[in-house]
């Protein structure tokens, strides 16, 4: 079977591989199985930014970016035959899935390629000492479940104390992600949490919101990817449950998780850490020279939804530490060692942004060897469901350090130890 795979594999990047050029960047993708909807839209957007580089600027310092895609379904053992296929000549890889970063991560050590998990992935990869080749900015999902708390705290004067909370969360590695956090926060400020796991794909959900509907919490936060999170709104809906005191994860913050509710999605909440809608310049250069070119992924189906905006913003990301990366080593044909190098010395300040055509759109990342997560300042958007659009509701937002550090030291001390391996020095 695992040679079967690795043979689809292969054909599908020789199959997708355009010509032969000097930065490879796989796109490791899913347009199919359950979560293919919103796999797609990302791959897209990933897919679109480094068309426009190679057609406006003619790459990045001179070099063309080749982008060979390979489909995973969401599936680990097929992300890691993809891996596999498509890591010949490779500089990074993000595969869009936790529970395939998880197992690629031991992988990448030993190959030295990069693997940049944006917002998804593990948390604690942000300590660079551990994790030498993994990068998490701009956020992860402690980060993303400390930003919540501190916008629920400013919604009741600073305190949560006696308030119930709820996380319905994908019971799969990426829904457990946040609940060691939400933990020590509940400790922290007060709240009782309920934890309410959903079986993949998350199409039944009738039992979560009956406990819901009789426990009567005053804040439901959801962990969700796919199907789960248009089941998840539409029983909301359905139990009146207020969906202004409902907010997912940035993965359950897509146009077509709130779409099939209609007017019952109307107020429901996402984290998110890039910009929604297309009033950015960089959209009217995507028009030029790649959807008005014919060269958009799929015909251009999905640009400017919130999750083609997220996979173009990764490709954002790995472009400007190729940037960094050239810079530093004084070549346009860099090596993984010098793209990681270009990781830990990047800097993407607001005027980089600007200057993109992106203004306002992430926080600012500044990596260093020891911090490859960033800032993981988060921000929250509201569903208008007669607008049938995102609208951002708050400013970026820091989460609290002071709970979050210690559990990131921690985790990646615990992995370390587990995996034989010898924290490097950042000095």
């Amino acid at each position: 079977m695992k040679l079967k795979l690795a043979a689809l594999a292969a054909a599908a990047v020789m199959a997708a591989a355009p010509a032969m050029a000097d930065l490879i960047v796989p796109n490791l993708s899913y347009r199919t199985g359950p979560y293919g909807a919103n796999g797609t839209q990302y791959a897209d957007g990933f897919n679109d930014y480094f068309t426009l580089l190679n057609e406006r600027d003619g790459g990045i310092g001179g070099e063309k970016i080749q982008v060979p895609e390979c489909e995973t379904a969401y599936n680990t053992e097929k992300g890691v035959e993809c891996y596999e296929a498509t890591k010949e000549g490779a500089l990074v890889f993000n595969p869009l899935s936790t529970g395939i970063t998880y197992q690629l991560i031991p992988k990448v050590s030993v190959d030295k390629k990069v693997l940049y998990t944006p917002g998804y992935g593990r948390t604690s990869a942000k300590d660079g000492k551990v994790f030498e080749w993994v990068f998490n900015a701009p956020a992860n999902y402690w980060d993303g479940a400390s930003v919540a708390i501190k916008y629920l705290l400013d919604q009741n004067g600073g305190s949560l104390e006696g308030k119930k909370i709820a996380l319905v969360y994908h019971n799969s590695a990426y829904g457990k992600e946040p609940i060691r956090t939400l933990q020590e926060l509940a400790k922290k400020h007060g709240f009782t949490l309920t934890e309410i796991p959903v079986e993949a794909p998350g199409q039944e959900q009738k039992s979560q919101w009956l406990q819901i509907r009789r426990d009567k919490p005053d804040y439901v936060l959801m962990w969700g990817w796919g199907v789960m999170n248009q089941v998840a709104i539409q029983e909301a809906a359905n139990i009146r449950f207020p969906m202004e005191n409902f907010i997912g994860i940035w993965w359950a913050g897509s146009e077509i998780d709130v779409l099939p509710a209609g007017a019952g999605a109307n107020g429901y909440k996402a984290l998110t850490f890039n910009g929604v809608g297309m009033d950015y310049p960089l959209y009217a250069d995507l028009k030029t020279h790649v959807l008005d070119t014919g060269k958009a992924s799929q015909g251009g189906q999905h640009v400017g939804s919130a999750v083609y905006s997220r996979g173009m913003y990764a490709a954002v990301v790995i472009a400007e530490a190729i940037r960094k990366a050239q810079e530093l080593a004084g070549t346009s044909a860099i090596t993984p060692e010098q793209l990681r190098e270009g990781f830990e010395q990047l800097d993407i300040t607001p005027e980089r942004l600007t200057e993109i055509g992106l203004p306002d759109f992430g926080p600012e990342i500044k990596l260093t060897c020891a911090n490859h997560g960033g800032s993981g300042m988060a921000r929250i958007q509201q569903w208008d469901a007669a607008a049938k659009k995102w609208n951002l509701i708050t400013e970026f937002t820091a989460p609290d350090a002071e709970v979050l550090d210690p559990l990131v030291a921690e985790d990646a001390a615990a992995y370390a130890k587990e995996s034989g391996l010898t924290e490097r020095s950042c000095d």
